[in-house]
């Protein structure tokens, strides 16, 4: 992909899977989705993330606790997210961009994903408590998203977004 429409395409194509086959993740894709989010951009370039990569086979109970939907179990890897809030840089005004640098690494990681055939689906109705618990995430760290990483076993359903004209305002609100 070296070209703007390359880039276009994939952010187009790119889905929430809600289904995944069994066949697992190759090394090599999973660390090159992994390195992709290593080289997102993040404030002051400070990286206050860290990726948990989790081998779902033989832990469907465990993954059930923190996330009910049977997509979440069927990949072959779960990635969680998470944010170290001490690490991050911080506005003048107070405002820790922790949550801002992890979701950039995970968009990088879901593209990247995609771009090797890979699906992916941003979680971030799940139960915390059970995240923290089951996967020993410390206290100064935050779990923020899971993806569920595999090759789908769907098909992308029509996706509706809103006209660039109703996203984007010129020179003032």
């Amino acid at each position: 992909m070296k070209t703007f429409e390359g880039f276009l395409d994939l952010a187009r194509n790119r889905y929430s899977a809600q289904s995944f086959k069994k066949d697992p993740v190759e090394d090599e894709k999973l660390g090159a989705v992994l390195d992709a989010a290593r080289l997102a951009p993040t404030a002051a370039n400070r990286q206050p993330f860290r990726l948990i990569v989790i081998h779902t086979a033989g832990k469907e109970d465990e993954l059930r606790r923190i996330y009910s939907k049977s997509f979440f179990r069927e990949a072959p890897v779960l990635i969680c997210a998470c944010t170290v809030p001490s690490e991050a840089w911080t506005r003048s005004d107070g405002k820790n961009y922790s949550d801002v640098d992890v979701a950039i690494a995970i968009d990088h990681l879901t593209l990247a994903a995609a771009s090797l055939g890979l699906g992916t689906h941003w979680v971030a109705a799940f139960d915390i408590g059970a995240a923290r618990e089951a996967l020993g995430i410390p206290d100064n760290a935050e779990p923020v998203a899971f993806t569920p990483l595999g090759y789908p076993a769907d098909r992308p359903q029509e996706k509706r977004r809103k006209e660039v004209s109703e996203l984007v305002r010129y020179e003032h609100w």
